[in-house]
């Protein structure tokens, strides 16, 4: 349940929203976009980490949700506070795990929702954004070099 000073922070926020400039950004999201072969396993990772006197909410809900492209499969669409990697009150980072079982250039879409503080105010945030996943075909399998015949001892 949220307490009553985070829902009145939120309130207080929508009265404030229009003080802070346009131009400055709360907060900073850091991506990384991995490359992998057909038939393995890989991780991305989504950092949140806020800006400019601002914190994230312990309170409040943090998630991710995940649409991940045709050839890809990640262990869940949906995350929450319990599966961040790691959380700080500046930051928080998902590590996301998915297998890749066809080449190309993939394309994870993400919705990041999240709350940022301040003494004055919050602000819930949703954020779309877009993990390349760039994904090579499978490496041929080794093949057995031939055996040589034995010599004939004579």
């Amino acid at each position: 349940m949220l307490k009553p000073r985070f829902l009145l922070s939120l309130v207080a926020f929508t009265v404030l929203a229009g003080a802070a400039s346009a131009e400055e950004k709360l907060y900073e999201i850091k991506k990384t976009e991995p490359k992998v072969a057909v038939g393995a396993r890989g991780a991305v990772s989504v950092t949140i980490a806020a800006k400019s006197g601002w914190h994230l909410n312990a309170e409040a809900p943090i998630s991710l949700a995940l649409t991940a492209p045709a050839g890809v499969t990640v262990t869940k669409t949906k995350l929450g506070r319990s599966d961040l990697a790691a959380s700080t009150e500046q930051s928080a980072r998902f590590d996301v795990p998915f297998e890749a079982s066809e080449a190309g250039a993939k394309v994870l879409a993400v919705e990041a929702r999240f709350v940022l503080c301040q003494a004055q105010a919050c602000k819930p945030v949703k954020e779309t954004l877009s993990l390349n996943i760039d994904v090579a075909a499978a490496a041929p399998a080794p093949t057995k070099a031939a055996k040589k015949p034995k010599a004939k001892k004579g």
